[in-house]
């Protein structure tokens, strides 16, 4: 075990709160420490705002702990209040048991579950939360807690004057007996979370204490917020996935690499594993220089290829420069589908013109016939980069990108993709 492991988390900011700081600093100096993470599948895919816990479960799998990666499978068909405005939808069993095994997938991207040393171990709630009878829970579980103290749980008071059903009231609960479960199976004495979670966490280690007569641990690491207010996770009101079928790679590194630079130097330490002398450099640098951004390219380099793998990433540097320079043409047709999957596209069929002019109006980046002429006689068209500026140019087979795909710009930043 690595005696500066604590201090390091605490240096990186990860660490928001923690239960008896002293006490669980010496338990990870001293031995390996099982620890888990709960995910619950409110969709198909884990997104950014999992990425920290989930690094987490790695740094410490990394320093000789066992991470536990606990999927859901039940607490996912009710769902967590805390900090929520309102009532979750719930989702079938059907539903929720597919989102676990996908989200199991994803997890083995991050967390060793082969390591020979500390193997991590992969558990689903549903297995204990799917057998309990409701009378067995009430007795073994809810005698332990009063009312008083589940209603002192912020998650609880800040919903109470807009209503929280039974329901997400007894979650706390859940998320407890989850805690005892994998102390009873693994010897698990450590949860992680993010700040929102602690009431649930320590609800869960007075569990353990009243049941098991043993002290157990929390740890939960800071809510990211972005300095310029808006939510982190989302780029342009939708979230940021780990899945590359639902956020492309390129997508991924360019919500990286457009952080904002008062965050850039908290996320370098959130989110990789750069040592902090080598970002204590790269900070160096950056404040000599912003304009390099050479932060920002540490940060988007680093997150996406421990996402995606370095040949994405380097994918996704390749469709940048090529936008950025113009150079349409280099990008093969996968990286052109990733660099333009949310322009207006159009798909041009046997019945059009191959006359640019009349496809500019057919696909609606020109208003009319005359606008279209004024557009293309003034320079504002581009095809695949490059200005086309005669009214009777015919596009040509040398001009769809492989095979199927147009680039058409107008001015200096609408694009607009035609497909063939």
């Amino acid at each position: 075990m690595s005696s500066d492991f604590f201090q390091e988390l605490k240096d990186r900011g990860l660490v928001f709160q923690t239960t008896d700081e002293a006490a669980l600093e010496k338990q990870l100096n001293e031995e390996s420490v099982k620890l888990y993470v709960g995910f619950d599948p409110t969709a198909d895919s884990l997104h950014i705002g999992h990425l920290l816990p989930v690094l987490m479960l790695r740094r410490f799998q990394q320093n000789g702990h066992v991470p536990i990666a606990l999927v859901g499978g039940g607490t996912g068909m009710i769902g967590d209040p805390s900090f929520k405005d309102q009532e979750r939808q719930l989702n079938t069993l059907d539903i929720v048991q597919q989102w676990s095994n996908q989200i199991k997938g994803q997890l083995s991207r991050f967390i060793d579950f082969e390591s020979e040393t500390a193997p991590a171990i992969i558990a689903n709630n549903y297995d204990w939360l799917g057998e309990i009878s409701m009378i067995d829970f009430l007795r073994d579980v809810g005698k332990n807690f009063t009312i008083n103290y589940m209603m002192s749980k912020e998650s609880v008071k800040r919903r109470i004057e807009s209503g929280i059903s039974y329901t997400e009231f007894a979650y706390q609960l859940l998320q407890a007996y989850d805690f005892l479960k994998l102390y009873e199976t693994h010897g698990c004495l450590l949860q992680l979370g993010g700040s929102d979670q602690w009431g649930n966490i320590t609800s869960g280690i007075e569990l353990l204490r009243r049941e098991k007569e043993v002290q157990g641990f929390g740890l939960t690491m800071p809510l990211i917020t972005k300095a310029d207010g808006t939510k982190f996770g989302k780029t342009e009101g939708n979230a940021v996935w780990l899945d590359a079928e639902k956020t492309t790679p390129y997508e991924f590194y360019q919500f990286w690499i457009n952080t904002d630079d008062r965050d850039v130097i908290k996320f370098l330490k959130y989110f990789t594993f750069l040592p902090l002398a080598e970002i204590a450099e790269i900070e160096k640098a950056f404040l000599a220089a912003p304009e390099s951004r050479v932060a920002q390219k540490a940060l988007a380099k680093e997150v996406t290829t421990l996402v995606h793998g370095q040949e994405r990433y380097e994918q996704a540097v390749r469709i940048s420069n090529a936008l950025f320079n113009g150079e349409i043409k280099q990008l093969t047709g996968e990286e052109i589908e990733q660099g333009f999957k949310d322009v207006p596209t159009y798909h041009v069929t046997s019945e059009d013109s191959d006359q640019l002019l009349e496809l500019l109006i057919a696909a609606n980046i020109a208003s009319s016939k005359r606008q279209a002429r004024e557009d293309l006689q003034n320079g504002a068209i581009y095809v695949n980069g490059e200005r086309v500026q005669s009214v009777d140019y015919v596009l040509q087979a040398s001009d769809k990108l492989s095979d199927r795909f147009v680039v058409i710009r107008r001015g200096k930043k609408k694009y607009f993709l035609l497909t063939f």
